[in-house]
């Protein structure tokens, strides 16, 4: 999952962790990718559901980089790339 957004954080050289929750109360799974240069600080939680033939339906990406008060709600993986290259390039390396 999230192919095209891990190829970017390592062409980046980002780190990253990934962990996946699964709700008792709600139907949809949650997949959380914390990444960052020296910590971990910045994630993207994946909210995800099956459909009946088995294959992986992302309902919404959320994206929190850094002391944002309010996540950033994306529908495709591509428009979420794009928003992290406009942001995380205008960093200087570390």
């Amino acid at each position: 999952m999230l192919k095209r957004t891990k190829q970017f954080l390592r062409s980046q050289h980002y780190e990253y962790d990934k962990t996946y929750i699964r709700p008792l109360m709600v139907p949809d799974s949650v997949y959380v990718l914390k990444f960052g240069k020296d910590h971990r600080n910045n994630r993207v939680v994946v909210k995800y559901s099956h459909t009946w033939t088995g294959r992986v339906k992302i309902n919404e990406i959320a994206v929190r980089l850094h002391k944002q008060k309010h996540p950033r709600i994306f529908k495709h993986e591509a428009d979420m790339v794009k928003y992290l290259n406009k942001h995380l390039s205008k960093r200087t390396p570390d």
